[in-house]
């Protein structure tokens, strides 16, 4: 079963890391690997929803989703995605990025560094955001509690995120301004550059999420509209003496779960591609590294779906998002103070292991809770029963 599911994946990790030290040596190699790990574990939480909304669909629509979906994800989304971030903000065309990032990596990697102050603001703001509408909401299963429960109760507050992030985006930007006007710039060279930016990704996070909004309420209604049918359908199959069929939604209700589905899946590859930049800028490397990741999504989305159960670790969802933060945050302050790859990388890494082992010791001690309570059960029962 793992081996038939994971099989691709493993046969894709093998040839890009085997590519990525051919090329680049044990320096690609080990940024591929990073980036490897970081898409899965920031796309892990996306593997679920996946599953859990694909399973809904008829068979055809599962292909569909699975197939053309993955296309969509992996080319467009982790390969094309990040040549068009370069190609807007390097004011190339996309073609051009690429045989620039060829024929001249030093000067590829000069146009880059000169984009960095916008990409940084765009990819900081819309990771934030998806950060802090995580911390903010109130939920059953908290990972710190201490922290998480205060910051809930702040986010009942209407637009609370929007008005942390925009002044993360000013201070962010001030400090950009007050920097270039000690070294004899003004105040609204880069500084400009940081607010337009920064601003565009939060809009852009805004337009996502309104869209998965969208699309999620059509779906909500049409399920309602399909579950009256199946429930007529089983009526009669009943008065027939027929035995009833379960059959996965299709026509306009799998149609609008599919748009659904790849809005989400679109948004949560923004956090991928953009704290990918955090890591390094090379298009090649992240092109490597991100195309492994999404295998790996794909894959456990289908395991899931075959499986019919979802995944234990309760903690997990909560280490991605914190590394999703970390990262916005290394993100903005990179406009200002360079950071070391091993830090930018490092960190999310950390935070998704720590949170990976939480789970781990949580899910034992239920076990042996559960162990002693059913020990003690036992030994209430008088002897000759």
């Amino acid at each position: 079963m793992i081996l038939k599911t994971f099989g691709w994946s493993f046969g894709v990790t093998a040839m890009g890391l085997a590519a990525a030290f051919y090329f680049w040596g044990w320096e690609g190699f080990a940024v591929v690997a990073i980036l490897s790990v970081l898409e899965i574990s920031l796309s892990f939480d996306n593997a679920v929803v996946n599953a859990g909304v694909l399973k809904k669909m008829n068979a055809f629509w599962q292909r569909i989703f699975l197939t053309i979906g993955i296309l969509i994800a992996v080319f467009g989304m982790r390969l094309v995605f990040p040549v068009a971030i370069v190609s807007v903000t390097a004011g190339v065309g996309p073609i051009d990025a690429v045989q620039l990032a060829l024929d001249d990596p030093d000067q590829y990697e000069q146009m880059v560094t000169d984009a960095h102050p916008s990409i940084a603001a765009f990819g900081g703001m819309f990771l934030l955001m998806i950060f802090l509408n995580f911390i903010f909401q109130e939920r059953d299963v908290h990972w710190l509690g201490p922290l998480e429960r205060p910051l809930a109760r702040l986010g009942r507050i209407d637009a609370f995120s929007v008005g942390v992030a925009l002044a993360a985006l000013l201070l962010t930007a001030s400090t950009v301004a007050t920097h270039a006007y000690q070294h004899g710039g003004t105040y609204s060279d880069e500084s400009s550059t940081v607010l337009l930016s920064g601003i565009a990704g939060l809009l852009t996070y805004l337009v996502v999420g309104g869209l998965s909004g969208f699309f999620e309420n059509k779906l909500e209604e049409d399920e309602e509209r399909e579950e009256a049918k199946a429930e007529e359908a089983a009526e009669e199959a009943k008065a027939a003496g027929q035995q009833p069929t379960v059959v996965g939604l299709a026509g306009r209700a799998a149609f609008f779960l599919f748009l659904y589905l790849e809005v989400l899946d679109a948004s949560f590859s923004f956090d991928g591609v953009i704290g990918a930049f955090a890591i390094t800028n090379h298009i090649f490397w992240m092109a490597l590294g991100l195309g492994i990741g999404a295998m790996y999504v794909r894959s456990i989305t289908i395991y899931l779906v075959r499986e019919g159960t979802l995944d234990d670790y309760r903690y997990l969802e909560h280490g991605a998002h914190y590394a999703i933060g970390a990262l916005a945050t290394m993100l903005l302050v990179s406009i200002r103070w360079h950071l070391p790859e091993w830090v930018t990388g490092g960190v999310g890494v950390a935070l998704i292991g720590l949170s990976f082992w939480s789970s781990v010791r949580a899910n034992r001690a239920d076990a042996a809770a559960r162990r002693e309570n059913d020990s003690s059960d036992e030994s209430a029962i008088p002897s000759g029963v």
